[in-house]
């Protein structure tokens, strides 16, 4: 059989390379029965096309076939539930289509034990429970292991196996923002003890995790972590005075970093605002937080302020 795969996002995102693990593990089950697997070419016939969309922003690329096998949370006419079938959930993920990844990724829990309005993940995944050990993620080929795990430090199983992690002689990442409101004088040990690519992760979406955030840096100091590690996940709804306020606190824990994101969410008709936009790209993104309030910055803006005005 002939295989076509589609990763919307690498179609669309100039310079993306994260990879796409469920097209990973479709494209190792599919060479597994023998067949040829390659990445979808519009002037060729497949017999079964795989796309795969992460998010809602994505454009839709409308010459994919009708009988494409969609997946993902960026299709929002596909249902949460639907997963991958047990047989193909079980491979080990082909890196080969992704030449440039040097790393291994995956997932040693699934779901979140939480239900934050904003988030898909207990809805699409349900609640935490072990997925895999470490050693079932990491590739012979690499000594760096990427985890996407959505609420890893919810889970007992999960904090073990970083445990055991801080043992082995792997450089990690935790790409999800993990929840500051978990770590105690235990999991501030571990997590100081991991060896980490760069970061080290925590959502701040609302401002009940701000003295979280806040003494959980004070813990990892206390193991050598410097505040230039932290990198912080900051949630921008439509009270984008909240956010303002979340930044302000954040910047007196020293030279953290800060990712705003706008709330979006087009299966709940939830789309950011021109003002989210500009909070989130051009005064945390750009670093200008670090230099000026938002207070501030809307000061030598004031054009922004009419045109929100206009705009509502």
């Amino acid at each position: 059989m002939q295989i076509g795969l589609h990763d919307a996002e690498k179609e669309h995102i100039k310079g993306k390379i994260f990879p796409n693990y469920a097209l990973m593990k479709i494209s190792a089950w599919h060479k597994a029965q023998g067949d040829n697997v390659e990445w979808w070419n519009p002037l060729k016939n497949y017999d079964v096309v795989y796309s795969s969309k992460i998010f809602d922003f994505t454009p839709e690329n409308p010459y994919l076939p009708e009988n494409t096998i969609r997946g993902g949370t960026g299709y929002a006419d596909v249902s949460l539930e639907q997963t991958l079938s047990p047989l193909i959930d079980e491979m080990y993920p082909d890196y080969t289509i992704y030449p440039a990844c040097d790393y291994a990724i995956g997932y040693i829990t699934r779901g979140c034990p939480n239900h934050c309005r904003w988030c898909l993940v207990p809805a699409k995944e349900g609640s935490i429970r072990p997925y895999r050990h470490w050693q079932e993620l990491v590739r012979p080929d690499s000594k760096k292991l990427v985890l996407m795990d959505n609420n890893i430090l919810a889970s007992d199983f999960g904090i073990a196996q970083l445990e055991e992690l801080t043992r082995q002689n792997y450089t990690i990442d935790l790409n999800q923002g993990m929840d500051a409101r978990l770590v105690d004088e235990r999991i501030a040990k571990i997590l100081a003890g991991l060896k980490w690519i760069k970061y080290i992760r925590f959502s701040c979406d609302q401002q009940a995790q701000i003295e979280p955030i806040v003494r959980t840096a004070e813990l990892l100091a206390k193991y050598g972590v410097k505040p230039y590690r932290l990198f912080i996940y900051l949630l921008v709804t439509a009270d984008i005075e909240d956010a303002a306020r979340r930044v302000e606190v954040l910047k007196r824990l020293g030279n953290i970093t800060i990712y705003a994101q706008a709330e979006r969410n087009e299966r709940q008709d939830i789309v950011p605002n021109k003002m989210q936009l500009e909070f989130a790209q051009r005064y945390v993104y750009s670093g200008r937080y670090r230099l000026e309030s938002w207070e501030q910055y809307l000061e030598r803006h004031k054009e922004l302020e009419v045109a929100d005005v206009n705009a509502d």
